[in-house]
């Protein structure tokens, strides 16, 4: 009986597009998000004086503490049509105003820069902490060998902390139907569901909404198999053409 509901899933014109914005989304964040907190973390690890480089961290990391509820409110507003910060702008410069969250050429967008403007900082965390790992001895014999900042950073630096950032990925990969369930759940609305809606807020929409638990319950199943299966993925192929991997 409960193969039914796995059945009328794969054969769900609706959740077709559902799994195809998830993995848009994810791959989105993936592409233009993965890579700057390693940016960061090099970055801050060039700056010398300690007292800017405390200020910068703790205005980078602030982000992460605050709820998807109070950053969509905030984004909600800079994104006014009619009295936001940013279409106040387009207007001085002789444009339209543009309804970010109403239009879905523009949500996804929305999405992955506020992921990034929570997150980046947070993340860059563990790779400040991978830095901070290496042993200062072959920057000092870098030196010697006459070896400038971005020489160290390509030579030192980024191998030291090669391992970190594939164990990263390999989780990123791991969590690639996560495409934010709480944070689209607070921005968006029906008119962007063909560009917005993913597989946690149609779980939602399903299980809650519709009161569908079987269907809801199938699809978060679905999720969890996928999931586990991108995680034995993503370790066998950075094993074999990385020579390194998480087991």
């Amino acid at each position: 009986m409960g193969l039914e509901h796995f059945k009328k899933l794969m054969q769900s014109d609706e959740f077709m597009q559902v799994f195809g914005n998830t993995l848009i989304i994810s791959m989105y964040k993936i592409v233009m998000l993965f890579p700057l907190p390693i940016l960061l973390a090099l970055l801050l690890n060039e700056v010398g004086r300690l007292w800017f480089k405390k200020t910068v961290q703790t205005l980078v990391y602030l982000p992460h503490f605050l709820s998807w509820v109070i950053i969509s409110g905030l984004f909600i507003n800079i994104l006014s049509p009619s009295a936001g910060i940013v279409n106040e702008v387009i207007q001085s410069l002789g444009g339209q105003p543009v309804s970010f969250l109403l239009d879905n050429d523009y949500f996804r967008g929305v999405l992955v820069f506020t992921a990034g403007w929570k997150e980046v900082g947070w993340n860059a965390v563990i790779f400040i902490a991978a830095i901070a790992g290496i042993e200062q001895d072959q920057y000092e014999a870098a030196s010697i060998d006459g070896a400038g900042r971005i020489q160290k950073m390509i030579s030192i630096t980024l191998p030291g902390i090669a391992q970190t950032i594939i164990l990263m990925l390999i989780l990123r990969i791991g969590s690639l139907l996560d495409a934010g369930t709480e944070q689209i759940l607070t921005m968006y609305n029906p008119v962007v569901y063909q560009t917005g809606d993913v597989i946690g807020t149609y779980v939602y929409r399903m299980g809650l909404g519709k009161m569908d638990y079987s269907f809801s319950t199938a699809v978060g199943l679905f999720n969890s198999v996928i999931g586990f299966l991108l995680i034995l993925s993503g370790n066998f192929l950075s094993r074999k053409f990385m020579k390194r991997s998480i087991w």
